[in-house]
């Protein structure tokens, strides 16, 4: 059963953000769990849960979450991915994810998860693979049968630590033609660059398959080059440090006079695509050197100056959020209208590990529902 969406509006009661087409790029498969499920499937493998009541299980990971480091941050994945070492149980949280997604009013979205830490059980990589691919089959049915649509694809995430990139590498590219569109570099950012994983890349390159890396959110300026040049990165996962490389020269009145580094220029006109989540980046720390609001977040400097944003929920049930959500917030924060919302859309679509008519029909998709509302 799809969980309620609640419904997000623009200020002063304007059209629902809730019902416009929208396109999901950074959303982690073992953090959008509902809390029933993860009550359900624990008491199938015998797992023991801090909170055995849904809504006491959503608070405890909002706590939890909530905590200003993305190591304490990272720590409640231990939950999640622990009952989802099954077939059974893949199968089922991808399944709910995608109809969650759809009645969020997401058509396309990318969803990323590491097949390596889901082998404890006596799965392989590739049956892990499988089992998720079936899953998001199945609810992307599901949302048709609701008479939406959605498109959903595979990021198969290394973790940076872990030191098994070829491998994964090599198993997202076994899966291109099965669901994968892509890879992703994830987990403990700072002293794990995307140069450790150069042969992983490398080999990425060489059989034409894109990549995105988590840089510029537990690290600076050093890791999103890494992710760049090491990594060959096409997207970055939040990026919003980037912005360490924004001067402020003056302000006057409402104009902000900036300097751009030579990074931070690259990746402008490169159109390197941002994906931000602002929850998320509170949370973490990842924007504390800007402020602990989420009018602090340079993700409006960022849209100003031209830069690729793209906005996205990272984990819906740590930030206690959606899309919609986070779109609202960034609405109410900074005054943005439906046609900024639009553009964020497009920003997305055109940064999809979709071939380029895809993105074309996708984008026509985004602007024929932006009209509608």
């Amino acid at each position: 059963m799809t969980a309620a969406a609640e419904e997000f509006l623009l200020p002063g009661g304007g059209a629902s953000i809730s019902a416009l087409p929208k396109v999901s790029l950074h959303d982690h498969l073992d953090g959008g769990l509902r809390p029933q499920t993860i009550i359900e499937l624990a008491e199938a493998i015998d797992f023991a849960l801090p909170e055995t009541d849904a809504e006491a299980l959503r608070a405890w990971f909002a706590e939890k979450s909530d905590s200003g480091s993305l190591v304490e941050y990272l720590k409640t994945f231990d939950i999640t991915t622990a009952v989802m070492q099954t077939k059974e149980g893949l199968e089922r949280v991808a399944r709910e994810f995608v109809q969650d997604l759809g009645h969020d009013g997401v058509v396309y979205g990318e969803i990323r998860w590491a097949p390596e830490q889901h082998l404890t059980r006596g799965l392989s990589l590739d049956e892990v693979v499988e089992a998720v691919q079936e899953g998001l089959e199945a609810g992307v049915a599901d949302v048709a049968a609701t008479g939406r649509r959605i498109r959903v694809g595979q990021l198969v995430t290394a973790m940076r630590h872990a030191d098994r990139g070829m491998e994964i590498a090599e198993l997202a590219v076994r899966h291109r033609d099965r669901g994968v569109v892509g890879f992703d570099f994830a987990g403990a950012e700072a002293g794990f660059p995307a140069s450790k994983a150069k042969d992983a890349f490398d080999f990425l390159a060489s059989q034409y398959f894109p990549a995105t890396v988590h840089a510029g959110e537990a690290d600076g300026l050093d890791s999103i080059a890494s992710a760049l040049f090491d990594g060959r990165a096409l997207r970055l996962g939040h990026g919003v440090r980037i912005a360490e490389d924004i001067t402020i020269e003056s302000e006057d009145g409402d104009n902000t006079y900036v300097t751009l580094g030579d990074l931070a220029q690259w990746v402008k006109d490169r159109e390197i695509a941002l994906e931000t989540s602002p929850s998320s980046n509170l949370q973490t720390g990842a924007i504390e050197q800007w402020g602990t609001d989420m009018v602090d977040h340079p993700f409006d400097l960022l849209y100003q100056l031209g830069f690729r944003v793209t906005v996205n929920a990272d984990n819906r049930l740590m930030s206690g959020t959606t899309l919609s959500r986070e779109l609202q917030l960034l609405s109410d924060t900074f005054g943005y209208d439906l046609t900024d919302l639009e553009v964020f859309q497009l920003n997305a679509a055109a940064a999809a590990f979709l071939p380029l008519e895809d993105r074309e029909d996708l984008a026509e998709q985004i602007t024929a529902g932006f009209a509608e509302a």
